[in-house]
């Protein structure tokens, strides 16, 4: 059985500068907070992000913002922080703005294998300029392309050492759909038991998706 508990430093280490970086979370909620500091002390820079938004002044992925390592964020709520619109408007930051919805859809679709997917959502608005269109059933479809990362950033509440699963309410968010859409999957959880220790009911993500775990807490697993 592969051991997949490791180091919040060896589990950052894996990410390279210029890398597409998926973070769970909703706000602050249900992220990966132990790791996005360990990032931000590491310091790997041109990282795009793909999260629902960049945190709140000072907290969440914001430092990262402030330390100039995030190039592109992609995204649906930049509005909880301020700082996002001023690293956009001193062009220190590349922005795309895909609405909360398709944004999911966008991940989950990229997860799936799928080569993208037709919504009525930003047809005819700013959102939907330069994209490809399809009438169906008289009514006007954007194309949107599917979703992936290098390495996804996700917070789960437990997991057991194979690497199986559970999320604590709406901490769930975005980090199961995430979890199916990067290459290499690091976990950030608050507990990890033996294999069998999980009710199967329970499991939310198979531990097939997930490459690493570190637990909160532990600087060594």
């Amino acid at each position: 059985m592969k051991n997949k508990v490791i180091s919040k430093e060896e589990a950052i280490s894996l990410i390279r500068p210029g890398m597409k970086v998926m973070v769970g979370g909703f706000g602050v909620v249900g992220s990966p907070l132990v790791l996005i500091s360990e990032l931000h002390r590491q310091g790997q820079n041109k990282l795009t992000i793909i999260s629902n938004n960049i945190g709140e002044p000072g907290k969440g992925l914001d430092p990262l913002l402030d330390n100039g390592q995030i190039e592109k964020a992609i995204g649906s709520y930049f509005t909880s922080n301020p700082n996002v619109a001023r690293f956009y408007n001193e062009k220190k930051l590349q922005i795309e703005l895909i609405p909360q919805g398709t944004f999911a859809e966008a991940i989950r679709a990229g997860g799936a294998g799928l080569g993208g997917f037709y919504t009525r959502t930003s047809a005819g608005t700013l959102l939907g300029e330069d994209k490809e269109t399809r009438e169906i059933n008289g009514h006007l479809y954007v194309l949107e392309k599917p979703l992936l990362a290098d390495v996804a950033l996700i917070r789960a509440y437990k997991a057991d050492r194979l690497g199986n699963l559970i999320y604590r309410k709406t901490a769930r968010n975005f980090n199961p759909v995430m979890a199916t859409a990067a290459n290499r999957v690091i976990v950030e959880v608050d507990e990890i038991v033996e294999p069998g220790a999980l009710d199967p009911e329970s499991i939310v993500t198979p531990h097939m998706f997930v490459d690493y775990i570190v637990q909160r807490g532990e600087s060594n697993a």
